[in-house]
């Protein structure tokens, strides 16, 4: 990483020098060269790092719609397209799990991965019973390199201390480590891929991959394959295609809040598969949370205090209850309750939204502006430890949302999915999902 700040420091000085007498035209271009360059050798360097700082480089990606479109397209390569392992390597890891190679464990094996990504790397095969998989494998010594990452975590979440003096970073790092540690263990993983898997069997528009179990260890999973759309593909569909995917995915996403009591925390564009009636099958169930119903019950709380009967003290009053602010605090409640306002707005009001990138862009901003008018506040505050991996909607959810140009009244489908509301259908969707459920119900 410093050999990576040395080397673009080292290309921006030159581009300074270039650029002095250069003409506006030739100094845009330069300027553009200088980004995408940077931007190729950032990816390749997380990419080939793996683990946690790949990660990083994932969710810059697509986070903030600020970044240059150049360099968001090469990062994005590291959704799905990081640099494989060699296929010696990958043969290694099946033989030495799976207890043979996989030219004998499959009726056909694909030395050429398909995707290829922070933890592990997916080939597809044929068992010998005819079903095609996808086996994805681990990359050896990835789990000791986020070990040595979570090590220094310390590190970066007690600089932000003097960033954010009400931050308490101990409950931070260890949900992190204890979510992140979890993703290393594919078993964990098969076990939150089949609790989806049991829940959405049938659903109209939501799809889970089953677990091929016999074929599945601590370091491959192996799953049915699945043929889709990738989300940049989607990007090129009618408004109206997006929107549909936008709705799955919101209905997923919520529901499995709500309804099976499990977030899947890792919400970017390389874990979605398209099709043009709204289906989606969603991958990767690596970085999952179960909540318990006492946790579920502090979401409904806050929905409560400020969306459904909206009251400012009660929601203060929760939001230290909490955690948000240290029993002790004081924070200006206007100006908190109007902070907190923001991640609310899209069910706020029973009216058609659409998410924007200026929206998505400023969900981000928010947690780190320590010099607007939140400054004071948001020093003050904290993060809960049952809250941290749900940021993750504030964050990657909203910004796919943008790329998407999602639209639907989202406060009527939030009212669906909500179980203190278990409001009405509101769309063809809605009302699909509802004769489902009906018939899910009735079988159990």
């Amino acid at each position: 990483m410093a050999r990576l700040g040395t080397t673009a420091g080292v290309r921006y000085a030159g581009l300074a020098a270039r650029s002095a007498f250069a003409s506006d035209a030739d100094r845009a271009v330069l300027q553009q060269r200088f980004e995408l360059q940077t931007a190729q050798q950032v990816a390749e360097t997380l990419g080939n790092m793996k683990g946690a700082l790949m990660k990083l480089g994932q969710m810059a990606s697509y986070l903030d719609q600020g970044l240059p479109e150049p360099v968001r397209e090469v990062l994005a390569q590291l959704q799905s397209s990081a640099p494989p392992m060699s296929p010696a390597l990958a043969a290694e890891v099946v033989r030495s799990e799976l207890g043979a190679p996989a030219e004998e464990l499959f009726a056909s094996w694909d030395p050429v991965p398909i995707a290829a990504a922070s933890i592990g790397q997916v080939h597809r095969a044929t068992t010998h019973d005819g079903r095609e998989v996808a086996v994805k494998i681990q990359y050896p010594g990835v789990a000791d390199a986020i070990r040595a990452d979570l090590d220094n975590s310390d590190l970066v979440f007690g600089a932000l201390g003097f960033l954010f003096p009400g931050l308490d970073p101990k409950p931070i790092v260890a949900e992190l480590r204890a979510r992140l540690l979890e993703e290393l263990d594919y078993e964990n993983e098969a076990t939150n891929q089949t609790r989806f898997v049991e829940y959405y069997v049938g659903h109209p528009t939501i799809h889970v991959p089953a677990v091929i179990p016999e074929f599945s260890t601590k370091r491959v999973l192996t799953s049915e394959f699945v043929v889709g759309a990738s989300f940049a593909e989607v990007l090129t569909w009618s408004q109206d295609e997006r929107n549909l995917a936008a709705e799955t995915i919101y209905r997923y996403t919520f529901g499995g809040i709500y309804r099976v009591g499990t977030f899947n925390g890792d919400p970017h564009p390389g874990i979605y598969l398209f099709g043009r009636d709204g289906r989606v099958t969603f991958l990767d169930y690596g970085l999952c949370k179960v909540f318990r119903a006492d946790e579920v019950k502090l979401f409904e709380e806050l929905i409560q205090a400020m969306v459904l009967n909206p009251d400012m003290r009660r929601f203060m009053a929760e939001a230290k209850r909490i955690g948000f602010f240290a029993a002790d605090a004081h924070p200006d409640e206007q100006l908190a309750f109007d902070y907190f306002r923001h991640f609310y707005e899209f069910v706020l009001h029973d009216q058609t939204m659409t998410f924007t990138p200026e929206y998505a862009s400023e969900s981000v901003r928010r947690y780190f502006d320590v010099a607007g008018p939140y400054a004071e506040m948001i020093k003050g505050a904290n993060v809960p430890q049952s809250m941290v991996i749900i940021q993750r909607i504030n964050l990657g959810l909203f910004a796919v949302f943008a790329e998407l140009g999602a639209t639907a009244n989202w406060r009527r489908i939030a009212e669906e999915i909500w179980p203190f509301v278990d409001g009405p259908p509101s769309t063809p969707m809605g009302e699909a999902v509802a004769r489902w459920d009906a018939l899910r119900s009735a079988e159990t």
